[in-house]
């Protein structure tokens, strides 16, 4: 299919720069026979008693990360983890760097008058560093001079929420995003972009569902910076997905098979969750643990196999998420959605609201 397929024009005033609060306080707009203008907190009585939800309890690492070579400054955002101290990365001056390079890493400073560059007194200069083994245009294979446990607390130490580029903060993001940007799922440390549909529930709403009969388990895939990229082909065709790592365990996969066998309903709490499940699938639409790598890529005209509904934020245009929702929710329709949801001032991206969408060929 074209790319152009599926553009549309969004007025920057409908970017969301902050995640509403309370989180379930979000609009929800749900996308059956017809829109219906909603919020989040309603879920419990729009969901069915025996739906089972299925959430991403990945957790973001603080990914985002200044260096220097020199004189000059690079921004790093790590993408995908090699082994305990080497990760691939998204550079921005790799034009910069040959293999080889040793690069210093430097806190964000954030107040004024600090900002990329400034140093923490308590640290030192050259206190963390990588060298650069590789380089492929923008991106760089990176072995810090630490690994494991010791290289996660320097992440934390020097570096700041992946935030979406489209969310601007002053100096890599303010201290309100290390709690903003994570969900109440978040367990298993290793993505570098939020699943952010997981970013509207709160315990309250999860014992609201509980109250309604609505069960819910959790799933991880490592979501990576690659779901910020543009599609820079002309056709879906020619486009290649950025791996990401998945695991459903046997558990998971059981109560899964048993819930679809008994005629409930399957809801994807987000398109990373989605993805998995469908990774995981057999062509039966059974499943199996899974470990592994996925670059599944899901345009209209794919067969879902597993989920029947799916809550997802409002996605970028020209994006493979919002492509995936199309074939989820059918291209026209979601046009007519998301046209709708511009139309109620709707908040768009990341920290935006969400909707529900029923898989179009079981919708009335």
């Amino acid at each position: 299919m074209r790319v152009d397929e599926f553009d549309f024009e969004l007025p920057r005033s409908l970017i969301a720069l902050q995640p509403a609060e309370p989180r379930d306080a979000a609009r929800l707009m749900v996308v059956g026979s017809r829109f219906d203008d909603r919020r989040v907190a309603e879920l419990p009585g729009l969901l069915r008693p025996g739906d089972l939800m299925v959430f991403n309890d990945t957790k973001v690492i603080p990914a985002r990360l200044v260096a220097r070579r020199g004189e000059a400054v690079v921004e790093i955002t790590l993408h995908r983890r090699i082994d305990a101290a080497s990760w691939r990365a998204f550079a921005k001056g790799a034009k910069r760097l040959r293999v080889g390079d040793h690069l210093d890493f430097i806190t964000h400073e954030d107040s004024p008058g600090g900002g990329f560059g400034a140093l923490a007194q308590d640290v030192g200069f050259g206190a963390f560093g990588a060298k650069v083994l590789a380089k492929e245009e923008g991106d760089v294979l990176l072995e810090f001079d630490r690994g494991g446990a010791e290289l996660r607390e320097a992440l934390e130490r020097y570096g700041s929420m992946p935030l979406p580029p489209y969310i601007k903060r002053p100096r890599g993001g303010d201290a309100g995003d290390r709690a903003s940007y994570q969900t109440v799922f978040a367990a298993k440390e290793g993505a570098v972009a939020a699943p952010t549909a997981g970013l509207h529930f709160t315990p309250a709403l999860l014992d609201a569902l509980a109250l309604a009969g609505i069960e819910w388990l959790t799933v991880t895939l490592h979501v990576g910076a690659g779901t910020f990229l543009p599609v820079k082909v002309d056709d879906t065709s020619d486009h290649r997905m950025h791996s990401e790592t998945g695991v459903l365990t046997a558990e998971a996969a059981s109560r899964i098979n048993a819930a679809r066998a008994a005629g409930r309903r399957i809801v994807s709490v987000g398109t990373t969750s989605l993805r998995l499940l469908e990774s995981a699938a057999d062509v039966q639409g059974r499943l199996e643990a899974f470990d592994a790598e996925t670059a599944i890529f899901i345009t209209p005209g794919y067969r879902f196999r597993v989920v029947d509904v799916l809550f997802t934020n409002f996605h970028l245009p020209r994006s493979t998420l919002f492509m995936l929702t199309a074939a989820f929710g059918g291209l026209e329709r979601m046009r007519a959605g998301y046209a709708h949801a511009m139309e109620q001032g709707y908040r768009f991206f990341s920290y935006g609201d969400a909707c529900l969408i029923e898989k179009e060929d079981a919708s009335s």
